[in-house]
């Protein structure tokens, strides 16, 4: 079946990582060699979640084997993994739904089209599984005015954050939110390893951004948090926004992302001016 190798060599790849990154302090073991204070040996792994070495060996090398859903918990739960983790590992093995792959298009369906002109004032715009931006409003728009002018097959969101020169003006915190999204991209794209689409977007910002390549080696993982993003604006300046994101229920292979001003803030008032700008 497709993608079943890819799968299990991004399970042994980010298994091996998140060995080499665990704190030796963590489970009571010493530092080895070089006072080296990160890093478990496989056979440390292996004994503390109960299984042989010679199998934990094989899943780090992405070999033809089937792991239990037991034995890949207990690997989850040795190398203390986040939820968010813990479901990657366990939907590389097999034991999670695929996300659900819905029709995609070029632009975003009508009715979610309506739903993000509906709601104003508040930058919105939906994204593909593979993170392409579908659609959008003008707030949206008016915040980040390169979304209309860029080529559909440019208009990625994580190509759009690691190579556009706008972009890295417009995230005072470039250095940490486009970290941050490429680690909820990975963790999301675990499930559609072996898509044409993920594998594109993923081979050309490799070939493309060091820095991308960098944190995809990394393999680092996040799940989803609303939370408040800044972005600096030539126009009015920095604006506070709050960063949510929903799935429509008859299409929840699409993310709505939408910006909401921050309590407190003047933000409303700055899309307001932007809005009028256009």
């Amino acid at each position: 079946m497709k993608g079943v190798g890819d799968k299990r060599r991004e399970l042994g790849l980010f298994l091996r990582a998140r060995r080499e990154q665990a704190l030796r302090s963590e489970y009571g073991l010493p530092p080895v060699a070089r006072r080296r204070e990160r890093g478990l040996r496989r056979e440390e792994v292996a004994f503390l979640s109960g299984v042989s070495v010679t199998w934990y060996t094989w899943l780090e090398q992405g070999r033809d084997i089937r792991p239990s859903r037991e034995v890949l918990e207990a690997v989850a739960r040795t190398l203390h993994l986040s939820e968010t983790g813990r479901s990657y590992v366990l939907s590389l093995g097999g034991y999670s739904a695929p996300a659900s792959a819905g029709p995609e298009a070029a632009d975003a369906p009508a009715h979610i089209q309506r739903l993000l002109d509906a709601l104003g004032p508040n930058p919105a715009f939906a994204l593909a599984p593979d993170w392409s931006v579908m659609g959008w409003n003008r707030a949206y728009a008016a915040l980040y005015p390169n979304i209309a002018k860029v080529a559909t097959a440019e208009r990625n969101l994580l190509w759009l954050v690691f190579t556009d020169p706008y972009v890295k003006e417009l995230l005072p915190d470039w250095d940490v939110t486009s970290r941050r999204f490429l680690a909820e991209f990975r963790a999301e794209a675990g499930q559609r390893l072996g898509d044409p689409d993920v594998s594109y977007q993923v081979e050309r910002l490799k070939e493309t951004s060091a820095v991308f390549k960098e944190g995809w080696d990394r393999y680092d993982i996040l799940g989803f948090e609303s939370r408040e993003r800044l972005f600096h604006h030539p126009a009015v300046g920095v604006l506070q926004l709050e960063h949510h994101q929903l799935s429509p229920s008859d299409r929840p292979d699409l993310h709505i992302v939408v910006y909401t001003p921050s309590i407190g803030s003047n933000a409303a008032a700055q899309v307001q001016s932007l809005l009028a700008q256009i």
